[in-house]
């Protein structure tokens, strides 16, 4: 078998400076170095980190973090649960008390219709919609109605609050290209070359400012007879812009100062090759910023491709953007090295 080069042990340049420093200072990204894990990417395609959390207390878990952060059918679930739960816990505490004390309900007599007939006055007396077909005529129900209506209206208020930051929680809808690309390059200083290439878009009409970029490549040496994940940063053919209104298609030239000089499909698989990239930009609609994430491993990478322009302009009227063509590419000859 030929020797594997070790990515991480190739030194640039001395006219190379565009992120080396920063490079050795900050390889980590805080993943650390001891995951053996090869075959498992750190970074989902959906942008979450690809990590279970176990033994966390329930004193640990926020309870407006946790219903802003979870899914919209994890959320519905969240509230129709609450919502059954608390309607029935007042629904027993009113055939505790006696439903012979609510209007109606003397005549009831298996245990199914006293329930029900309890369950749904506690769903109006929760919801404060009252209909008025049934209302409560002893002390003990009263108290118990009286409780549950301030329950009820501190928690729609609490549904209401949680609702509203979960529609306007600022996000990112980036469009990634579903493959990165090996495509040749034209270097101002070293010619025709290859590079490595991605491409992104704005999925949404909202307008994204000052977007930046980084790319990191995660691989994996052999130290000291172990082998441990290492990272290099690589350095960008661009890594800002200050306007996105349409394809962002992020490139990486392998010179000879990149970690990618050389290498092979064969060497990145071995390697375990993973790309892991992070994004930040200004939304103008929230004010705020907004971040995305997106990792490509080595057998989603396809060699000798370049993407297709997926815009077109109009004789009249504005240009036309294909946004679910992102992915778009064709085939390509590669440079020799």
């Amino acid at each position: 078998m030929p020797k594997r080069r070790i990515f991480g042990n190739r030194q640039p340049n001395a006219s190379s400076t565009n992120g080396s420093e920063t490079d050795e200072k900050n390889r980590d990204l805080g993943f650390g170095t001891s995951i053996s894990a090869k075959n498992r990417r750190l970074i989902n395609q959906d942008g979450s980190f690809n990590i279970r959390r176990v033994g966390q207390r329930i004193q640990d878990i926020h309870p407006f973090q946790f219903l802003v952060t979870i899914s919209w059918w994890e959320f519905a679930l969240c509230v129709l649960v609450a919502y059954l739960l608390f309607n029935t816990v007042f629904a027993f505490l009113y055939l505790m008390a006696g439903v012979e004390q609510l209007s109606g309900g003397e005549d009831l007599i298996t245990w199914l219709d006293r329930f029900m007939y309890a369950f749904f006055f506690s769903v109006q007396t929760f919801t404060t919609v009252g209909y008025g077909t049934v209302s409560p005529v002893g002390l003990s129900v009263n108290i118990i109605a009286a409780f549950e209506a301030m329950t009820g209206l501190l928690g729609f208020a609490v549904a209401t609050g949680v609702l509203m930051g979960r529609f306007s929680q600022p996000s990112a809808k980036i469009g990634f290209s579903d493959q990165i690309l090996i495509a040749p390059y034209t270097h101002a200083e070293e010619g025709a070359i290859n590079s490595l290439q991605f491409r992104i878009v704005n999925r949404r009409i909202n307008q994204l400012i000052d977007l930046e970029v980084m790319v990191v490549m995660r691989y994996y040496n052999k130290v000291n007879g172990k082998e441990k994940q290492d990272f290099r940063q690589l350095n960008l053919e661009r890594d800002k812009v200050k306007l996105f209104p349409l394809t962002w298609t992020i490139v990486h030239p392998i010179t000879q100062d990149s970690p990618l000089h050389g290498c092979t499909s064969e060497e990145l698989a071995y390697k375990h090759t993973e790309f892991l990239i992070t994004l930040k930009g200004y939304d103008e609609t929230f004010a705020q910023h907004v971040h995305a994430r997106m990792s490509y491993r080595y057998d989603e990478m396809i060699w000798g491709a370049k993407f297709v322009k997926v815009f077109h302009e109009m004789e009249e009227g504005p240009i036309e953007l294909q946004v679910d063509k992102v992915s778009l590419c064709e085939k390509a000859e590669l440079n020799a090295y």
